[in-house]
């Protein structure tokens, strides 16, 4: 298990690598024996990299979808196709099982033991129904107005501020239970925290319209903090469900947004 006494990855370098091994699937070399012992906290700063770098292979699917003149909502699911085959689902399967969680328990006990349970129900899957419903639509309208070039861009940066939600809801929240991967994380602490923020801020301010960043910080901050508390009252805290369930929450609103503001 991995604990917060534990040495801290070899440098920021061992902390991004660490980002990138917990939240992709991708064939990247082994992690160092420190890096493997640290709490994942540490690295949550490198998270909103992790999201850009993820959200660049869904815009290039995007491009490809379009070039190969298939429809808006094709080129949509392709983009989001990708980037859950990159993440292995790990942020679809929170929500899913937060959904269950809170929708099927009566108790906080309860509330927490459906979320360890592998198993699916009906309200996981409407959820995940849902997220991809809505984030896919988004992207289909960004596609028609603006097209691959906008929604492209949206898709990244909606990918690297929902990374960004992950530390702030571990500095907001306390870990639900004292076990399993919310508790093991550790917290990213303030300054780590700042700089999730900062690259997450800075990027979408490159890829996204002037016009567009205030709106869209503004609502993904409402959506982050609705989910906390949402969080806060059924179970006390924050789990690893509850960090990817944040994260899918703050895809959807980014690109909705964007969408909304595009349309207008």
């Amino acid at each position: 298990m991995i604990m917060a006494s534990n040495p801290p990855p070899a440098g920021r370098m061992g902390e991004a690598h660490l980002a990138f091994v917990f939240l992709t699937r991708l064939p990247l070399p082994r992690l160092t024996d420190a890096a493997a012992r640290a709490p994942v906290g540490l690295a949550s700063w490198a998270f909103p990299l992790v999201g850009l770098a993820v959200g660049l292979a869904g815009a290039l699917a995007l491009w490809g979808a379009a070039l190969a003149g298939l429809p808006p909502l094709v080129g949509a699911l392709a983009a989001l196709a990708v980037t859950v085959a990159l993440t292995g689902a790990l942020h679809e399967d929170g929500l899913g099982d937060v959904a269950d969680g809170f929708g099927g328990g009566h108790t906080r006990e309860r509330k927490l033991e459906i979320m360890r349970d592998s198993r699916v129900g009906s309200y996981g899957v409407l959820a995940l129904l849902f997220s991809v419903a809505f984030r896919a639509g988004a992207l289909a309208a960004l596609l028609e107005t603006g097209g691959p070039s906008a929604a492209g861009a949206a898709l990244i940066a909606a990918m690297g501020m929902s990374r960004a939600a992950i530390p702030l809801t571990m500095v907001l929240l306390p870990p639900a239970r004292p076990d399993g991967l919310g508790a093991a994380a550790g917290s990213p602490g303030a300054l780590r925290l700042g700089v999730a923020l900062a690259l997450a801020g800075a990027a979408s301010a490159v890829l996204l319209p002037a016009a567009t960043l205030a709106p869209v910080f503004a609502l993904a901050l409402l959506a982050v903090l609705l989910t906390t508390g949402l969080a806060r009252r059924q179970v006390g805290g924050h789990t690893g469900d509850v960090l990817g369930a944040v994260e899918q929450v703050a895809q959807a609103t980014v690109l909705l947004t964007l969408s909304a503001l595009a349309g207008a």
